[in-house]
């Protein structure tokens, strides 16, 4: 739900509300939901009509997603900047509810509640625009600012712990693997920023699209360092970088 393409994060507010973006170099419409894609110039059959691609991708999203609006409703606060009380009453606005039809639906509260939840939403929209145009003004300024490492999609702590430079990264990854970053780690580290960058590498190491038995997990990590192993395949799963069955029968990379 929260494994937001760079696609996702690269659109603009128009594109976020329609639900997809137009990629000119493959000539498809993209869904910023699920990825899938939509040739331009195709045909494409629901219930014996005919739709345009860009058209189908509209049709597709309102089917499989529901709208775009519940979509991002629904995704987490750290990402949206909203309280579930702010959801709900999104939710209700949205739906063309009257502030007694809210109080209703809420059991509790007074009209008067409603409306300056109403208000302070609105303020919320009118700081998010400026926000905006000064982040803008920002970027088109010359001055280099640090790079910062990608976090990985599946990562499920994309905060302050990922907020690593290119540089700090190569000074950790120097500093815990003296042999190379292909060789074995010195030792697992305790704060959080550069077990961010560990595990981030680490993970590297593991092939997508495959599933691994434990077994196969413990020689890799083995590799990595012969006594923490368990300490970070655990981590690996801690930070959304590795899931697993319940069982434990098998192991594979978040992509």
């Amino acid at each position: 739900m929260n494994d937001l393409s760079d696609l996702f994060w690269n659109a603009s507010v128009e594109e976020l509300q329609k639900g997809y973006v137009y990629q000119e170099e493959s000539d498809q419409f993209v869904c910023l939901v699920c990825g899938k894609h939509f040739v331009k110039g195709m045909i494409y059959t629901d219930e014996g009509l005919l739709y345009e691609a860009e058209k189908y991708v509209t049709i597709h999203i309102g089917k499989e997603h529901e709208s775009m609006f519940a979509y991002l409703l629904q995704l987490d606060k750290r990402i949206t900047g909203l309280t579930d009380l702010q959801k709900k009453l999104l939710w209700y606005f949205h739906q063309g509810y009257s502030d007694k039809e809210i109080v209703k639906e809420l059991e509790g509260g007074s009209t008067s509640t409603i409306r300056h939840h109403r208000f302070t939403l609105r303020e919320k929209e009118k700081q998010a625009k400026v926000f905006l145009a000064i982040m803008g003004l920002l970027e088109k300024q010359p001055v280099q600012a640090p790079a910062f490492i990608s976090i990985p999609k599946s990562a499920t702590v994309p905060d302050e712990r990922f907020a690593i430079t290119e540089e700090e990264n190569a000074e950790i990854l120097q500093a815990y693997f003296p042999d190379g970053p292909d060789g074995r780690l010195s030792h697992f580290p305790k704060k959080e920023k550069k077990k961010a960058a560990i595990l981030r590498h680490i993970i590297k190491r593991f092939e997508p699209h495959r599933k691994y038995t434990e077994k196969e997990v413990n020689q890799i990590l083995k590799g990595v360092h012969e006594e923490e192993y368990v300490t970070i395949r655990r981590y690996l799963i801690e930070y959304g970088l590795m899931s697993r069955y319940d069982d434990c029968s098998y192991y594979w990379v978040n992509v």
